[in-house]
Formats: structure tokens, sequence, C-alpha cells
């Protein structure tokens, strides 16, 4: 069978390119220089014999051929990069690299990760930390766990966590709220991190649920990590609206408690996410068992 396709490495630069709708970025992420970037782009688009971008003085955008052809590019790249894991796959069974952002490393996976080495003490699990989109065609990760709403095109995405919000505190602080309007009095903790996302709730959404109109919501520190709003009401700094799942670490050992029994639904959830063939490897798909008994059992004890 005799295909007419252009090269796959221009096809890769394409889609960088639609991802980022920038050539700078693109190359950045590719490691190349902007002239071989263009050279790329203008190869694929003499290829079709009609340009795929348009660009303007400050910035660039699809034409109509470029639409239409990125959706079947990106599931083309997904899909070769799926058959490459799966044959590569008795090579990396022994070890797996696992990109989570640096809020659900500290306060979820990692003081439970000791007891996934002592169970599999043959799988070397190399924990990334950081808040970046990851590319599993390049090989970045192996795996990742990822804060949303679960719209992950190509990817196999697992819900984890349920999430709910509600104010956590000290014990100490905690003693002097007798009910919601007395959160007038302290320093309200506000976790930014994840405002972006649709259907969060902040401190004015629980203030009025509550009926603590009194209550100003926008008082007190704002923190664009979780980790870092969570650790400053251990601290005693205030009251956060704390996500449920990153702060039961702290609750169960008493460093916070939860002074109200309101809690507002969070729609976005952690997933973990990943090609299909790389769930269908022995040390990914060990990972993904041993979270699935890791939630299940802090669900039963809760």
């Amino acid at each position: 069978m005799r295909f007419n396709l252009p090269h796959v490495n221009s096809l890769r630069v394409f889609e960088a390119v639609a991802r980022h709708m920038s050539f700078s970025r693109a190359a950045a992420e590719l490691n190349l220089t902007p002239s071989a970037l263009s050279h790329q782009i203008r190869t694929l688009e003499d290829h079709f014999g009609q340009p795929l971008f348009k660009r303007m003085n400050r910035s660039i955008a699809l034409t109509q051929a470029g639409r239409r052809l990125l959706p079947g590019v990106e599931q083309g790249l997904l899909l070769l990069n799926d058959a490459v894991a799966e044959l590569a796959a008795p090579h990396s069974d022994t070890r797996l690299v696992v990109s989570t952002g640096p809020a659900f490393a500290a306060k979820w996976l990692v003081p439970r990760l000791h007891r996934f080495v002592d169970a599999h003490p043959d799988i070397e699990i190399l924990v990334s930390a950081n808040m970046k989109n990851i590319d599993f065609v390049t090989g970045d990760a192996d795996v990742g766990i990822r804060f949303g709403l679960g719209d992950y095109d190509g990817l196999e995405a697992e819900p984890l966590l349920e999430e709910t919000a509600t104010p956590a505190c000290t014990p100490e602080i905690a003693a002097g709220l007798t009910s919601p309007e007395a959160l007038a009095g302290v320093s309200l903790l506000h976790d930014d991190s994840i405002r972006h996302l649709p259907d969060v709730p902040g401190w004015a959404d629980w203030l009025a649920a509550a009926g603590a109109s009194s209550v100003d919501p926008s008082r007190g520190l704002r923190f664009n990590h979780a980790e870092h709003a969570l650790d400053a009401a251990a601290a005693g700094a205030g009251v956060v609206l704390a996500r449920q799942s990153l702060a039961a670490g702290d609750i169960r050992i008493g460093r916070l408690v939860t002074p109200f029994a309101l809690k507002l639904p969070i729609r976005p959830r952690f997933h973990l996410v990943g090609l299909p063939a790389t769930f269908r490897r022995r040390a990914a798909a060990t990972f993904r068992d041993w979270v699935r008994q890791e939630i299940a059992e802090t669900s039963a004890a809760a």
C-alpha cells in the first residue's frame, strides 16, 4: 500500500504550532530554530498546495484547511505513539514517570508512596511535580495526575477523588468560630490555583450558602498554589477554603479541622491520565491499581 504523506516531522511541527498558536513557542518546545520550524511549515503547505496558517501582525490562526487537517494529525500522532509505546513495553515495565502538580504530590501522593515502594520494590517511580502540559508523544512522562474536567483528547482519563470545598483551620482558631458569621474576625485564605476552571466555588459562594452575609469574602491572603494555602492555615494564618482531597491528610493528623459541616461540590477533579497503550504496561497498570486501592481505603476510613 502506497501513501502520499508528508514527513512525520512536518506534521509534528504543524501540531505544535496549532496547539500553541505561536511559531516561537512551538520552536522552543521542539528545540528548533525559528527558521527551521518555518521551513517545515512551508514544506507542509507546499505539499498540500495551500496555506495552513494565516499570518497576522502579532498572531496566527488556522486557515480552513488547517482546521480540517488538525484533528486527523493529532489522532494520527497519538496512534503512532501508542503503537511505539506498546512495542517498547517489555523494556519499560520496571520504571514509571508520574507527572503531577506540586499540591497533589505534597498532600496526597508522596505521603502514601512508600506503601507502593514496599509492595512493588521492582518498579522504580519518578515523581515529576510541575504544572506543565504533558506531551506523552515526546515522553515527558508515562502517566499524569491532573485536575480538570476530564476532557483530555486521545487519552485515557480516570477520575479519582470526588471533590468538595469547606473551611479548614487549626483547632485553636476553630474554637472561636461559633458560627459562619464569626469568620469576619479571622483572615480568609484563598486558593486561587484552580479559579480559572468552571464550577469551582470560592469564599463568596461558601459564605452565601452559609448565610454569612456580613463577612467580606475578598479579605485575606491569596495563594496560587493550594499546598501553600493549606500550610498557611496549618500555621495559624487564618481559615482556608480547602479542597477536601488535599486537606484530608492534615485533617487526619489534627493539623487542621473543619469547623463547619457545610461542603460545596467542586465539579472538576483529579484524573489519572495517559495513553491507552501505557496502561497496558505492567508498571502503569500496577500504579493505577494501587491508586484505586488507596482511594478505596481512604474512603472507607472516612
